[in-house]
């Protein structure tokens, strides 16, 4: 079976681990915690890193740093992780959902003015697959509306925007740390800002509020949101090799594009947008209408074939538990809607070889012929 994820560690992670384990440090109060942070705020162009254990709390913790209040609305993606919908939803927000543009199938940011009102706190952008949101549009739509950007760049590290790092926009921006993305660290998170009042908020809200001096007796309720030595010592080793790991996500996604190109009932990610060329996080397929099943059953028959697959996001506004509270009550967004029917993802995970490449596009040309 080839995987659909495989992480790779040749680096130093076995060194920085055990030196955690020598040294005692295995805990959030670890040295490697506020290098890791340093080095990735860094790596992005930012001036905080706040290290988290996963990318889900990086958004509430975002959220809530924010302030936003009961009754905000925040301006999200349909196609994206629920992971999004739901740090709006606990903290109050009431999501607003746009849907997809076709061709990247980032958030459609032609869609985006029509939907602002009065209520409008904040915008989600969340970065799909390999290319980035086209951010000039929404920036200049928060600067006109003063509207908070809250950047999901989970899947984006290593990527640019008009040469400028992704997880460098807006007023905050969040990243994962989960296997198969560029830099793991098993389960992991970070909050990444240029606002020192609101770096020193997430640092707290992670830490359940202690306080100087007082460190239990609390002014606010908090959570632990900690990341471990442990795992920041392994963020830091594949922090090193991230270009190499971005340069080898490239030709993954040339391979696969060289191997797939013109095969009939399937669409593509383009290789390239004006402003940024694709990172292929992972090598997505869009089954044409003429295909005459769908996602489901062709991620059945390749796994027949020993090969990986996982679906592509299922929309918000489809989500039974976000039906049952209430949201999006008769809404349609039909490009979001065609990507979770007819979209998935193939062997995409660092450790993957040009031979298992092969074998899976020849096993996708013999699944459509």
């Amino acid at each position: 079976m080839i995987p659909v994820n495989e992480p790779l560690f040749t680096g130093n992670e076995k060194k920085y681990l055990n030196e955690c384990v020598d040294t005692g440090w295995i805990s959030s109060e670890g040295p490697f915690v506020q290098q890791f942070e340093k080095q990735m705020a860094a790596a992005v162009g930012r001036r905080h890193g706040i290290a988290v254990s996963n990318g889900t709390v990086a958004l509430e913790a975002a959220v809530a740093a924010l302030e936003l209040m009961p009754g905000d609305e925040v301006i999200m993606p349909s196609f994206t992780i629920i992971s999004c919908a739901a740090a709006l939803i606990r903290r109050g927000c009431v999501p607003v959902l746009i849907d997809s543009d076709p061709v990247t199938w980032n958030i459609d940011v032609t869609k985006i003015e029509s939907r602002i009102t009065v209520k409008t706190k904040a915008v989600l952008v969340v970065h799909i697959y390999g290319l980035p949101v086209d951010m000039d549009p929404i920036l200049a739509l928060a600067a006109q509306y003063g509207l908070k950007i809250i950047e999901d760049a989970a899947e984006m590290l290593g990527q640019t925007y008009r040469d400028r790092p992704c997880g460098s926009f807006g007023d905050i921006s969040t990243l994962s740390f989960y296997p198969n993305k560029h830099v793991t660290t098993g389960e992991g998170g970070m909050i990444l800002t240029d606002d020192d009042h609101l770096a020193e908020r997430c640092r707290s809200l992670r830490n359940l509020c202690f306080q100087q001096g007082k460190r239990f007796v609390h002014e606010e309720l908090g959570y632990n949101f900690r990341m471990t030595n442990l795992q920041a010592a392994l963020g830091v080793a594949q922090l090193e090799r991230l270009q190499e790991s971005v340069t080898r996500k490239r030709h993954m996604g040339q391979k696969y594009s060289e191997f797939l190109n013109g095969v009939e009932g399937l669409a593509l990610m383009p290789p390239k947008m004006p402003y940024a060329d694709n990172i292929y996080w992972v090598y997505g397929l869009v089954l044409n209408d003429e295909v005459p099943f769908e996602a489901e059953e062709a991620m059945r028959r390749l796994g027949l074939l020993g090969i990986g697959t996982r679906p592509f996001f299922w929309p918000m506004h489809e989500q039974p538990v976000l039906q049952k509270m209430g949201f999006f009550t008769h809404e349609h967004y039909p490009v979001s809607e065609r990507l979770a029917r007819r979209g998935f993802y193939v062997p995409s995970g660092l450790a993957l070889t040009d031979d298992q490449m092969t074998k899976v596009a020849e096993a996708i040309k013999s699944l459509l012929e």
